[in-house]
């Protein structure tokens, strides 16, 4: 009998490829060595499929059952990649097939990027780089959106706690993935006091201008990701 299971997380089927039978992790060390290797640190790897004959088999739980893929010589018509269709992903992330479903996400669904692209499962909590340092977050998304990286005389402080601060990556109901569409995104972080009629934000009042339109309108912080000319993010 062959079980999956997932520490902290819901039971799902493990992946099949028809005719072929799971191997285990020892077969697959002997020709990626270098993805186990950093693989036990991996919160991927807390996932495991239980097969009586074999034992635990965490490689193939993303993978799918490797016996043909060993036989054959490393065919990869024989495996599961995940790095080709995200198929395997939604398996356990079934949330994230939703929100690539929104109307603006990145282009997953339509093949025109894949999770690794952004995502390195073998290794700490699956952000590429350095394991789940924020600084590594933003290196993920700036690998793409060079123009946002700078550098900048005059940083966004959003930046250093990362892109998901003001966007979701995965997908939105907003322009650009933003969290929100509207001044409500800045002031989340940016409203340092209000009264009846009025609403300061940056040391001023700003009451008249939110409902003008966003605060990156019209002129005003239009730079929102970093400025080489002005400490109020203006161009």
């Amino acid at each position: 009998m062959i079980s999956c299971v997932a520490v902290n997380r819901t039971l799902v089927a493990p992946p099949s490829i028809p005719g072929a039978s799971f191997v285990g992790n020892k077969a697959c060390t002997e020709c990626h060595q270098e993805h186990v290797d950093r693989f036990g640190g991996s919160s991927h790897a807390r996932l495991a499929i239980a097969e009586d004959k074999v034992g635990e088999t965490s490689c193939e739980a993303c993978h799918g059952p490797a016996s043909l893929h060993v036989k054959i010589g490393g065919n990869r018509s024989t495996i599961i990649n995940p790095g080709k269709s995200p198929e395997s992903c939604y398996s356990c992330h079934l949330e994230k097939r939703g929100e690539f479903s929104l109307p603006y996400s990145h282009g997953v669904m339509s093949g025109k990027m894949s999770c690794s692209d952004c995502h390195d499962p073998h290794e700490g909590k699956g952000i590429k780089g350095a394991g789940a340092s924020l600084q590594t977050q933003v290196e993920a998304c700036t690998n793409c959106h060079t123009a946002q990286k700078g550098p900048f005389i005059f940083k966004h402080n959003a930046m250093k706690e990362g892109c998901v601060a003001c966007h979701k990556p995965h997908g939105s109901v907003n322009p650009k993935m933003l969290a929100a569409p509207d001044s409500n995104l800045c002031l989340q972080c940016h409203a340092t006091g209000s009264s009846p009629g009025m609403l300061f934000a940056g040391g001023r009042d700003h009451a008249g201008n939110p409902v003008n339109g966003s605060c990156w309108a019209a002129g005003c912080h239009e730079a929102v990701h970093g400025s080489n000319v002005s400490h109020a993010l203006r161009f």
